[in-house]
């Protein structure tokens, strides 16, 4: 009996931290849309680790990354030091022959193959209610074009939870979950 009451509060814990967590990312992510940013998809070179790109300037995979460092979570560093040691795992699209501290964290296709390596890959589903806030999501817009947000806490006229994303905008919270295809769908919170 004690062990199962144990079992029960532990897995509870478990739960609640991963609730507490997913609500920080998803307010973090809401707190970016209060920043005036600029569409900027330039290659830029950055301090490592802890590096982001100008102040105002950004794109879909920056959204993702400051969310996180809001939370003192650096993909930066974690993405790089992944690529270090398993650089064969990851899209080799860009003809690189090592990893770029400045760049690999801000392409789409190297955030998803780190999710799946690191956090849940969920599965892609039509109905909105099954995306929670601070959950990931990748989208194929079209010839080639990847794009990556984050679900918000907050619904849309559709019914479907609101995403925060950059997709020319700037960092913005809009309804448009299901405008492009969903190519991945992810949970990703750092172990200790």
């Amino acid at each position: 009996m004690l062990r199962s009451l144990l079992f029960i509060i532990l897995c509870s814990s478990s739960v609640f931290a991963q609730q507490n967590f997913s609500e920080d990312l998803a307010k973090a992510a809401y707190g970016l849309t209060q920043d005036q940013v600029v569409y900027d998809p330039r290659y830029f070179v950055i301090p490592y680790p802890n590096g982001d790109v100008p102040a105002g300037l950004g794109v879909c995979t920056d959204v993702v990354i400051r969310a996180y460092r809001k939370l003192g979570i650096d993909l930066q560093e974690l993405v790089h030091q992944d690529m270090l040691a398993h650089f064969n795992l990851y899209p080799q699209r860009w003809g690189l022959k090592r990893p770029d501290s400045n760049i690999d964290h801000r392409r789409v296709p190297n955030l998803m193959c780190y999710f799946r390596r690191f956090g849940i890959e969920l599965p892609k589903s039509k109905s909105g209610s099954d995306y929670q806030p601070g959950d990931i999501v990748c989208w194929d817009l079209g010839s080639g074009i990847l794009h990556i947000g984050l679900v918000s806490q907050y619904h849309g006229g559709s019914g479907n939870p609101l995403i925060v994303h950059n997709i020319g905008g700037g960092q913005v919270i809009e309804d448009m979950l299901f405008d492009y295809t969903i190519i991945g769908y992810f949970r990703f919170e750092p172990k200790e």
